[in-house]
Parts: structure tokens; sequence; C-alpha cells
């Protein structure tokens, strides 16, 4: 089943063509509301009049998360307020917070983009999903929300959080879908296991997972734990939210179909901004073709993934390769070229080890030195009669947080080549962001 064949199987000369005329009046259309676009147009002596389309891109410059903070709240709009059909905006951890808004027009196409995702994922009208994303600001809760719907679903609205009840409604409801971030999913699955939910109570067959990177692994243990098909949603709220790009449920592994009629895709080099050829990694910068509210080209999104197509397959659009990181995240360490999803791919390995961490990078002197903080998982815990807030004291006292600590140190050093410092935490250690997501990176070594 596919949502939207005639779009979702559009030959790739005719998808060229509409790509090329959405973009022709998009640049027109910022030339003619957004004084940010008309400020870049002028400097870059453009003219919507002779825009050429997407042979012409590159030369509109790139759009970026400061250029955000920069016009906040309202001065990347392009429509008056009163045209606003909602707002959201990031959780702001570091100065202003990026305010997004959308359009009546926008919120349909958020809807269609998002059920186009979720019938990928596996799921059917008439099935129930239960959402696990953060409703509020943050785009995801409300995002699959009325995707969802559209696509005729009957949604759960959990939002984030509350294990208990999350755990209550699964065997209640019976929904056969889960929407979450995939370290909640963990959550989730280890706690089944814990409480020795058996098998049969749970009804779930689907998994959508996105908000922050994850590896095969992972999706190993939540199909294992939860006994679903797991695929990947992905969306940032300066584009749209969740449903830019998703993996096909009978297709995992190889990629996730980027929705090209609405965002066109570009692969470039982090440190020129030139393309990179085809297939080869690179950050991501994505321009929006239909967005009306706040139409954004070449945005910058600083993920570090690879574009391709796959002709076999079911659908004509590209696919876009897991992301390997991001391109701000990346540290240079010592000489050592470090992205934190390999520590990632070792907390999978780990038992006792929860998903959530933070890698923190400081300067003493000339030195540079990394500390890996990271939650030990609830049960172990609990197991220990432990309660309060962990501290490097109370790890010492117990024998198997003492060598787990030292196990985690030891495979940083085999695998990456680096020491690091490893802390364990309690669950909540770690702060969140209304999301429920969690910046994987500190760099401290420039703040004075």
């Amino acid at each position: 089943m596919l949502f939207n064949p005639a779009i979702e199987q559009l030959p790739l000369p005719q998808l060229r063509k509409l790509q090329n005329a959405r973009l022709r009046e998009q640049v027109a259309y910022v030339q003619a509301r957004v004084p940010f676009y008309q400020r870049k147009f002028a400097a870059a002596g453009i003219d919507a009049a002779t825009f050429r389309g997407l042979e012409a891109l590159t030369k509109l410059g790139f759009t970026k998360k400061t250029d955000f903070r920069d016009n906040y709240p309202f001065g990347l709009f392009a429509v008056p307020e009163h045209e606003v059909a909602r707002l959201h905006c990031s959780s702001g951890t570091t100065g202003k917070a990026t305010v997004v808004g959308y359009t009546a027009h926008d919120l349909e196409i958020f809807s269609e983009v998002v059920a186009r995702s979720l019938v990928a994922a596996g799921c059917r009208p008439g099935m129930k999903l239960q959402n696990a994303y953060g409703y509020g600001l943050f785009t995801g809760g409300l995002g699959i929300h009325y995707g969802a719907e559209k696509l005729g679903l009957t949604v759960i609205p959990v939002s984030g959080g509350s294990t208990d009840r999350q755990l209550q409604l699964l065997q209640d409801f019976r929904p056969e879908i889960l929407c979450a971030t995939p370290s909640y999913a963990q959550v989730l699955a280890e706690e089944i296991h814990r409480r020795g939910i058996a098998p049969e109570a749970i009804n779930l067959r689907y998994a959508a997972l996105g908000a922050e990177p994850w590896t095969e692994a992972i999706r190993q243990q939540v199909e294992a734990g939860l006994h679903v098909q797991a695929t990947n949603i992905y969306g940032l709220s300066e584009i749209l939210g969740p449903g830019i790009s998703q993996e096909d449920v009978d297709e995992r592994g190889t990629g996730s179909y980027l929705w090209e009629d609405h965002f066109y895709p570009e692969i470039v080099d982090r440190e020129t901004g030139e393309p990179v050829p085809a297939g080869e990694l690179g950050v991501l910068v994505l321009s929006t073709l239909t967005k009306k509210a706040m139409p954004i080209l070449r945005y910058w999104t600083g993920d570090i993934t690879n574009l391709y197509y796959d002709h076999s397959v079911k659908r004509t659009h590209v696919k876009m390769g897991p992301i390997r990181g991001r391109a701000d995240d990346m540290l240079i360490i010592r000489g050592v070229n470090f992205f934190p999803t390999q520590v990632e791919d070792i907390i999978s390995g780990l038992a006792h080890i929860s998903p959530y961490y933070q890698v923190v990078a400081t300067r003493r002197g000339s030195l540079d030195e990394v500390a890996v903080n990271v939650e030990v998982a609830e049960s172990l815990l609990r197991e220990l009669g432990l309660y309060a807030p962990l501290t490097d004291e109370l790890v010492q006292q117990h024998d198997y947080l003492r060598q787990l600590q030292g196990t985690f140190a030891k495979k940083i050093k085999d695998n990456i080549g680096l020491s690091m410092r490893v802390n364990l935490l309690s669950h909540g250690q770690l702060p969140r962001s209304e999301g429920g997501k969690l910046s994987h990176v500190q760099d401290l070594r420039e703040v004075k």
C-alpha cells in the first residue's frame, strides 16, 4: 500500500520538472515577502525573474540555525501573523528558541507527508497508534497525531514519559503501533522484560522511531523487546517536523524515502559547502518547495548522511542513509575525529546501561579531556537499593557499578582509541528537552 501512489511513484524526469517549477515559485515568493531573503538575493545578485531553478540552486547560499535566532521570533515568516495557524518552537536550551510557523495549507502538507510515512512504516487505516512523542511546542507529538488521523488511525495521545501509564495502555488498549524516540522505546522494552509482561499481553506490530539518531543495534534491541518491526522517521522543526523522510518496513536498513515533491535535498562537504559526488557522505541541506508560512531555502541541517536512488523498489523518491552524526557534533580530540554515535554503538552492547548519555569535552591547560556521562538502567539501581542520585563516591562503594564503569571506559579506549572518564548517573540526571530529546555533546573547550 502507498498513501499517494501518483506522487510516490512519479517518474524521476517528471519529479525533477515538478521540483524545478516549485523551486522557482518559492524563490519568487520569498523575494517578494521575506526581507531576510531579499537581502541575501540582493547581495548575491539573484533576481527571481531570471532565476534558472535547480541548476542555479547553489547560488542561493545557505540558511543556518543562527539565521533563525537573528530573526526571532517572526522575521523569517512570509505571511502576516493572522494567517499563521500554528506556532511551534524548539526548547531553546541555548539562547533564543527556534520559532516555526504553519499556515492551514502547511498543516495539510504536514499531515500528508506524515501519513505517507506511517503507511511506509506498516500502518493501515483502522489500526491504533500510541503516540509517545511529546506534545506542546515540540513538533513531534502533534505532527504525528494529525498525520495518523489523516491516515485513519485511532490515536492514543499519551505524550512522552509516564512509563507506568504507557505500559498500562499498551496492555489495555492494545495498539498495533508505537511512535517514540528510539531511546524511549528501549526503556519500554527493558521495563516489559523487567516486569515479566508476557509478549501476548502486548499487541504491538510496528514502531516508528525518530527525533534522534539511532543504530542497527538499537533497532535489534527494540524489535526483540517489543516484538515489532521498527523503522526510522526523520524530520526537523526548521523544515517542517517529522515526516521529511521515512524507512519502508519491508526495506529496513536500506535507507529512508525522502519526500522530494515537498523537500529538495542536497549533500555538501562539511568544510567547503560544495556538493559531494552522488552517494558520498556529507551535510544534508534541505529546501522547502511548498511551505508558505516560513519557506526556507538551503537549510544547513548539520546532519551527516548520504543520498542515493534505489530503482528496484516501490517508490521513485531518493533515499537518505542513516544519520551518522552531526557536523557540529564531531569533536577532534587529541588529533582523533570522534562522533558521539561511536559511544552509542558501545552502549548498545552493554547490559544495565541506558541509552541516555552525554559527551562533555573540556580543556585543562593545553590538554583536551573528555567525559561520558551516562545513566544506569533503573532496574539495576532498584536491585542495588539505590534511590538517591548517583555520585562517584556511591559508584566506588558498589563492586558491580565500579566494574561496569571500568568496562565501559575500556571499551571506549579499545574501540575509539581515546581515554575518557565515565560518570555513571541515575535515571533523569541528564536534562531532556521538552520533546524528550537529549543533547549528546557539550564542547566546553572554548568557554572562557
